[in-house]
Parts: C-alpha cells; structure tokens; sequence
C-alpha cells in the first residue's frame, strides 16, 4: 500500500529541518569557545563607570534578533553620548555571525562579550534579547528594559543619566 502524499511531504520536510537543525547546532558546539568579542571584560568597564562618573549601559542582543536589528540605529546615537558606556552582551551567538552583525550594522559599543551559552545573560537575570540594564557606579541596575528600546526610552535614558 503506498502512503497518501501529505504522510510523503511531511516526512521529507521533517527530514530536511532535522538536518538543518544539526547543521546549525553542530557548528555552534564545536566552535572555540571565546571570552572576549573584543578586548575587555565586564568588570573592567564597571569600574572605569566607577571611576568616570559613567553609566554603563548592558546590551543583551544577538545576530539572529530582528528586534535587535530594528533597534541598532538607536543604539549607534545613543553611543556618541559620552556620559554611557555601551556593552554588548552577545548571547548564544555563532562568532562570525555576530561579527557579520557588527560589520554591517556598525559599532556602538566599547566592547563585546561573549555569552555563548547565556550564563552571563541569566545573572543579570535577562529572559531573552534584546534586554538593557542600565549600572550605575556603584554597580547597581538602576533600570531594565525588556525588549527593543525605542526613542521613548532612550529619552529615559538621558534622563537618567543626567
């Protein structure tokens, strides 16, 4: 008996999404594990904001993120602001994917960590991307912004860091 062509198509589709799901996954774990997109370290720029007078502003985002994306251009303003530190946190990423995503986006940031499997992201206590925390000096989350900032709250942000 030969099965109906929905049972042949779904199973072929099935197929073809397992082996590009492997594809995917087994790239990301056989990869190098990097600490530092760029040099830095968290602590680090904590304490310069310390020293500065800065605050530091905590970017969870990813390449694969289409809000991300859409909030990119903001995030490019934001930076010429000399009173904030921008720092990305790139989460679960493949490296040269997020190295694509910068390229061609550009750099608002003054470092990029890497969180490759979301540790980092989980003590701030982010829930996914994009998330903002906003530290002060004395290393405190001041705000947290769940989701892609608009120009709302980058207005919010100047307000606070005045």
């Amino acid at each position: 008996m030969v099965p109906p062509p929905i049972i042949i198509i779904f199973s072929i589709v099935k197929i073809i999404a397992s082996i590009f799901m492997l594809f995917i996954f087994g790239f990301n774990l056989s990869q190098k594990v990097e600490i530092n997109f760029f040099p830095g370290s968290l602590d680090a720029a904590l304490k310069e904001a310390e020293l500065t007078n800065k605050l530091v502003y905590v970017d969870c985002q990813t390449s694969w993120c289409a809000p991300c994306r859409r909030e990119h251009p903001l995030l490019m303003k934001l930076s010429k602001n000399k009173a904030v530190k921008l720092i990305g946190l790139n989460y679960k990423d493949n490296i040269n994917n997020a190295k694509k995503f910068i390229n061609e986006l550009g750099n608002p940031y003054s470092q990029i960590l890497i969180d490759q499997y979301g540790t980092l992201a989980v003590e701030f206590g982010a829930y996914g991307v994009p998330e903002t925390f906003l530290i002060n000096q004395d290393k405190i989350i001041v705000k947290k912004f769940v989701g892609p900032i608009n120009q709302q709250i980058i207005d919010e942000i100047k307000l606070i860091i005045k």
